[in-house]
């Protein structure tokens, strides 16, 4: 399973320079952020480029854990439906072929003909991934798990409205980025399919710094299975006290611009000044919370899905913390517990949908979350919002 581990890294880190290369390429990026209008407005591959961005990083992600881990390939999970239709109204199966030109011609019939954005698309596709992972300290982990009993959940761009933005936005050491490139994370979970436990997740941040050759990305991953726990990520008693922005007074929250009133209001008193704030993205905000630049996240709406939560809770666990369902938590009875540093009830899991939903909300956290590294922080945010809303 360490094999696996390392297999999701470099699949990420290709997932992240495909993100890369549709902004940087010029006939890519016109596609993908343009606004067709006139006869155009109609054709769905324009309309949706950034859906085929997503779909075909999803798809080499399936592609390539697939051909490793045959036994997994019926339970890699995406985001995106892979079927398309062109311009000419034909319909297509967008897949990851055996070769580049293969990949490419498949790709180009998507595209209406596109040659030159479908070539770009393909060679990013089929390149390997220059990602270091010798110190990754992936090497010594012996992961007591075997791939027949594993899922996988891919969100391929999480933030996908904050990447086709694109705006360049730095966030000062210790804080976070409100909105921007930034908040755009490839995020890949895995979960134990008979429990919905999630057992290991890897975090890229394609766009994490800028140098002078362009945007550089980094990677984070955790491993929680028994008591085996392991992260990239320094465990928060082991961190620098001056490296996070949730070591002051008061507690640190993030949370969406759009959160209810009442929400903000209930834990606004909880906060020291400017410790309320607002971040884009689902996946970077529990990234925020796993990295030590908030304390919690907290959404009170069901508007995240299993793709979202289950790589980043992998971390949140691996670190002593979790990710529960708000709603049960607050109309649970009696108080909750910590167990080995886990709240004892309202944890997420990733295996069961939501049988009398449709669609989409099959997989939605349909009563919001709450993700915390400190379960006494989480008691205290719960106790807050009963019976707020």
């Amino acid at each position: 399973m360490a094999d696996l581990l390392k297999l999701l890294l470099r699949v990420a880190e290709k997932a992240a320079n495909v993100a890369r290369v549709c902004r940087k390429e010029a006939p890519l990026f016109q596609l993908l952020v343009q606004e067709k209008t006139g006869v155009d407005k109609n054709k769905k591959f324009v309309q949706d480029f950034k859906t085929l961005a997503d779909v075909v990083i999803q798809e080499m992600i399936r592609h390539d854990v697939g051909a490793q881990f045959p036994e997994m390939i019926d339970h890699i999970h995406g985001e995106e439906s892979n079927k398309f239709e062109n311009g000419l109204g034909e319909s297509v199966i967008v897949t990851v072929c055996g070769t580049e030109k293969e990949t490419a011609a498949l790709l180009a019939t998507v595209l209406d003909g596109d040659q030159t954005a479908a070539t770009l698309l393909a060679h990013a596709i089929h390149q390997d991934a220059k990602l270091t992972l010798t110190d990754t300290g992936t090497d010594d982990l012996h992961i007591p798990l075997s791939p027949s009993d594993l899922g996988i959940w891919i969100d391929p761009i999480d933030a996908t409205s904050q990447y086709i933005e694109g705006r360049e936005e730095e966030a000062a050491e210790g804080r976070l980025c409100p909105s921007g490139l930034q908040c755009a994370l490839v995020l890949i979970g895995v979960y134990l399919r008979a429990t919905g436990e999630p057992v290991m997740g890897v975090i890229n941040q394609p766009f994490n710094h800028k140098d002078p050759t362009g945007w550089k990305g980094k990677h984070f991953w955790g491993v929680s299975c028994g008591n085996i726990k392991a992260c990239s990520v320094l465990r928060p008693k082991d961190r620098p006290a001056e490296t996070t922005a949730a070591g002051g007074p008061g507690l640190s929250v993030v949370m969406s611009s759009s959160e209810k009133q009442t929400v903000k209001e209930a834990l606004a008193p909880l906060c020291g000044p400017d410790r309320l704030m607002y971040a884009s993205g689902a996946g970077y905000k529990i990234l925020c919370v796993i990295l030590g630049l908030a304390d919690v996240y907290v959404l009170s709406e069901g508007s995240t899905f299993k793709w979202d939560s289950c790589g980043p809770h992998a971390l949140l666990r691996a670190l002593g913390g979790g990710m529960v369902d708000l709603k049960e938590c607050l109309h649970s009875s009696g108080s909750s517990h910590c167990q080995g540093g886990h709240q004892d009830q309202g944890e997420l899991t990733y295996h069961q949908p939501h049988t009398e939903s449709t669609g989409a909300d099959h997989w939605a956290n349909q009563g919001g979350l709450v993700a915390y590294l400190n379960c006494q922080i989480l008691h205290r945010v719960i106790g807050e919002l009963k019976g707020k809303f």
